[in-house]
């Protein structure tokens, strides 16, 4: 790619990590080399496997067990902060076309991370790479240095009927 830019998948709607796969899944399928770096999960979300299938997708969780739901743990930050270390090695490594910051905007809503620190990353950015960061909450900081924001509204969610997680659709 000649151009990269900084997209932000963002909103209380579902689809944001699921839009920013399908974009990985197009990447790597054209030839190019993905990294998948997921913040706040290390849950053994159905998508990891992409990985063994696809040459040219990498794809590694910062996070624990559980996804932080109200006041992180020190583990949740260590973890958060480990893992913007990474994606920071990984973004300036040159090796990726595509580098996936999944659930970031929610790690910066927890203060996991400071937005001026994934500021300071993103300044790193090789001109020919492309970035995508998801997650609710994205900082307005983040939506200014962005080049493509879409947000998903929630108009009607099964979820609100007891529907849990389903294999291969929510997980």
């Amino acid at each position: 790619m000649k151009k990269g830019y900084i997209q932000v998948y963002t909103g209380n709607g579902k689809g944001k990590t699921t839009s920013a796969l399908g974009l990985s899944l197009r990447a790597v399928c054209s030839g190019k080399k993905v990294f998948f770096g997921q913040f706040m999960k290390g849950q053994p979300y159905s998508e990891l496997k992409a990985a063994e299938l696809l040459e040219g997708l990498d794809m590694e969780q910062f996070g624990g067990p559980c996804f932080v739901d109200g006041e992180p743990t020190e583990q949740d930050i260590l973890d958060a902060h480990m893992g913007l270390s990474k994606m920071k090695d990984i973004l300036v490594s040159g090796a990726y076309d595509v580098v996936v910051f999944d659930e970031l905007n929610t790690s910066m809503f927890f203060k996991l991370v400071s937005v001026a620190e994934v500021i300071a990353v993103l300044d790193l950015k090789p001109d020919d790479t492309e970035v995508i960061i998801t997650g609710r909450y994205a900082p307005e900081e983040i939506i200014s240095r962005a080049d493509l924001v879409t947000e998903m509204r929630e108009i009607k969610h099964y979820f609100n009927q007891g529907v849990q997680a389903r294999k291969g659709i929510e997980n």
